[in-house]
């Protein structure tokens, strides 16, 4: 076994992403207030090839020294577009076709594992604030809401973390 040069894993250039094919999924970025996991988040949608990304509120964009830190680049690669307010986000992204799902622990989360993705359908995935969550605006727009199942004191994860597996989840699922 031998660890990999970067000239030998096939990376695409950021032209090439740009005219790539990708897969049929965005994320709202609803009110994130670390410029760290906003360029965690793009690292996260260049790395999985996903559309674009919708950053609402609070969420920092681009460019940003704090931000490219951890995107390392794609925010070069992954379009994305700032919208003021959540629901004005989740509702053109709605308004696109996309089933839109708030990660999130509510009365009616399915866990993620049990959610089944199709390689057919658009998907809008919002993922909230360090602290308070997704916000009630985008969980009444939401068509259904999913959680990762956690065992431990504090039922939370870091929104990067969160971002990360769920989007291996649904790449997993719809490319298997």
């Amino acid at each position: 076994m031998k660890k990999l040069k970067l000239h030998e894993l096939g990376r695409l250039s950021a032209d090439e992403f740009r005219v790539a094919e990708k897969n049929k999924a965005i994320l709202i970025l609803d009110n994130v207030r670390s410029l760290h996991n906003v360029g965690s988040a793009f690292r996260t949608a260049d790395a999985f090839r996903l559309e674009k990304i919708y950053l609402a509120g609070i969420t920092g964009v681009p460019p940003h020294r704090e931000i490219h830190k951890t995107a390392l680049g794609a925010t070069d690669t992954v379009e994305w577009q700032y919208f003021e307010a959540v629901a004005d986000a989740v509702r053109t992204a709605k308004n696109d076709g996309r089933k839109i799902i708030a990660v999130e622990q509510t009365d009616q989360s399915i866990p993620l594992g049990q959610h089944s993705f199709s390689s057919a359908e658009k998907y809008c995935f919002v993922f909230g604030n360090e602290v308070n969550g997704v916000s009630e605006e985008a969980i009444a727009l939401a068509d259904a809401a999913i959680e990762i199942p956690q065992e431990g004191a504090k039922h939370s994860l870091n929104v990067s973390v969160c971002i990360g597996i769920v989007m291996w989840e649904v790449f997993r699922n719809k490319m298997g």
